[in-house]
């Protein structure tokens, strides 16, 4: 039954996250971490940090991931395809349509405006992963690693998977002591 819900949490997530990335992974960490309890807040974090830092797609990697943690090889299968199937039919279908009606008022206005939607959903999702990580590492310390996050891929242009890694290193430098 692990895989049904596979199917589903995955599924939802993905078909319901119009916009790509930034709208599925606020969906994806509602279902694996608040509905399903499949993984941890802090989990899930390192789940993403480590799916940014890989090329492809996240929301596959999350996919990957989560299903072969619940179900094995057989869970990731069945995750990736409910990632991945919905996705690709409804592009098809729906760039036929939007390609037939693309001066249509309606479909202009319904594109535009289910942007602030997924600004949102990255806030709260922002939100709670800063909150996880002050929580962890203390207030000063996530600050500071934000800051030059920040000054690193907002300033110096520094590519985000090479930012990571450098947090992955720090960490583990910093944990062994």
């Amino acid at each position: 039954m692990e895989w049904l819900e596979l199917i589903i949490g995955f599924f939802v997530a993905n078909v319901l996250g119009y916009g790509g990335g930034p709208a599925s992974i606020p969906l994806m960490y509602q279902e694996i971490v608040t509905h399903r309890e499949w993984t941890t807040d802090h989990q899930f974090s390192n789940i993403l940090a480590l799916g940014n830092a890989l090329p492809g797609p996240i929301a596959t990697k999350i996919a990957a991931f989560v299903g072969y943690e619940v179900s094995g090889w057989f869970g990731m299968l069945v995750a990736l395809a409910a990632t991945v199937v919905p996705s690709a039919v409804a592009l098809i279908v729906l760039l036929n349509v939007l390609q037939r009606h693309r001066q249509s008022p309606a479909v202009k206005g319904m594109t535009m405006l289910v942007q602030p939607v997924i600004a949102i959903m990255m806030l709260l999702l922002t939100w709670q992963l800063a909150a996880n990580s002050v929580q962890l590492i203390g207030l000063w310390q996530a600050l500071a690693i934000a800051a030059i996050a920040y000054w690193l891929m907002g300033r110096r242009k520094v590519h985000p998977a090479i930012v990571i890694v450098c947090a992955f290193a720090y960490g583990g430098i910093m944990g062994a002591f």
